[in-house]
């Protein structure tokens, strides 16, 4: 799966995903780190990507509605540092509902992932 992590994840995610087999690029290695969500998105879009972010501002469905993108995953955790990220992470991974969430959005925090799908995608 091809995923960007936004400015405000941990690099240690990057290492995860990666050693998992997915094709992980960073906001940061692409020069977009201070960009508008709004610019964010619309690169992540463009490049197929799924968008995994602390930032609770891409859980808003006016202005990121189902289906306008990639498909986002923020993750709603007390604690943002990888010891503590990394569970959720693992579970998502392999719960295999990432792969279903093309253009939906995922908000996951310590025990649970709550999804919403795009409707005609087929999932």
């Amino acid at each position: 799966m091809k995923i960007k992590l936004d400015e405000n994840m941990p690099d240690d995610l990057a290492e995860f995903l990666r050693s998992s087999g997915h094709d992980v690029t960073t906001v940061a290695e692409e020069g977009l780190s201070g960009a508008d969500d709004p610019e964010v998105i619309q690169e992540t879009a463009k490049e197929r990507r799924l968008l995994m972010t602390f930032d609770v501002g891409f859980a808003d469905i006016r202005k990121f509605p189902i289906g306008s993108h990639g498909g986002i995953v923020v993750f709603r955790l007390r604690d943002q540092r990888w010891l503590a990220l990394k569970g959720p992470a693992k579970r998502l991974l392999e719960s295999g509902l990432l792969e279903k969430l093309r253009q939906g959005l995922a908000i996951v925090d310590e025990t649970l992932a709550r999804f919403r799908l795009q409707k005609d995608s087929g999932q």
